[in-house]
């Protein structure tokens, strides 16, 4: 039987930059409690949604209207017309948890919405819809703005830990971040610039709650922190030569 596509997420996610050192010394500490996802690796095409002077990521920096990004999203490598995409439109609440809507369709359905608010056939979850009219009133002339490629790893806690109750921990890790702010297509290949440097990548956890005791303990003995990160806000600084503060 398939699996059910996930159309709303609410869940607590946690960023930390870690070294590629870093990276294999926590992945190994890991395999008592996590294994690989059903999609264990995956190479992502991110496509995010503004206005020529950047207003909903200015808006997002200044934690204004829910910090909202509207991006589409590809897991296939060589993406085609008729290729399935991921419309998601994010937010985040006071308490800075983290709200996902998406829908699936295909890039020219999502473009025709996002821009011109064409709303094709394929698309027909409604309160969905008009959270993108909605905001399509408040930053007018939404378009393509920037484009985000990376390799992710993902993993999935396992369903029987010995002493431990499960707690639907995801957790994912980031390389090979490119970012590019012309030529914002998924058709033009993932050519870009770097978002961080060469040696370091993004884990990010995934919790419907509090982190369970064992991961603490694992980032703990790693001297792990978590960092404020944005991949769209900061590679909208770097393509504007404005210093991260």
């Amino acid at each position: 039987m398939a699996k059910q596509l996930e159309t709303k997420f609410k869940r607590i996610e946690t960023k930390y930059i870690l070294t590629k050192d870093e990276r294999d010394a926590i992945i190994s500490d890991l395999k008592e409690y996590m294994v690989e996802d059903d999609y264990p690796t995956s190479s992502i095409m991110t496509i995010y949604f503004d206005n020529e002077n950047f207003d909903m990521i200015k808006d997002a920096i200044a934690k204004k209207n829910m910090r909202e990004k509207v991006r589409m999203r590809t897991y296939n490598p060589n993406p085609q017309l008729d290729s399935q995409v991921f419309l998601e439109i994010k937010k985040k609440d006071s308490n800075g948890v983290g709200h996902k809507f998406r829908l699936v369709s295909v890039p020219d359905a999502i473009n025709q919405l996002i821009t011109d608010g064409a709303v094709d056939s394929l698309i027909t979850d409604h309160a969905l819809i008009e959270e993108i009219q909605e905001l399509r009133q408040r930053y007018s002339n939404l378009k393509p703005r920037m484009l985000i490629c990376y390799d992710r790893l993902s993993f999935k806690e396992k369903h029987t830990i010995k002493g431990h109750s499960a707690s639907n921990i995801r957790l994912t890790i980031d390389q090979n971040l490119t970012y590019r702010d012309r030529n914002v297509s998924l058709f033009d290949g993932k050519a870009g610039y770097p978002l961080l440097d060469n040696n370091h990548v993004i884990m990010e956890i995934k919790a419907p709650g509090h982190q369970p005791h064992w991961l603490k303990e694992i980032l703990d003995k790693h001297a792990i922190t978590a960092e404020k990160f944005s991949k769209y806000s900061n590679a909208y600084r770097k393509s504007q030569g404005i210093l991260s503060v």
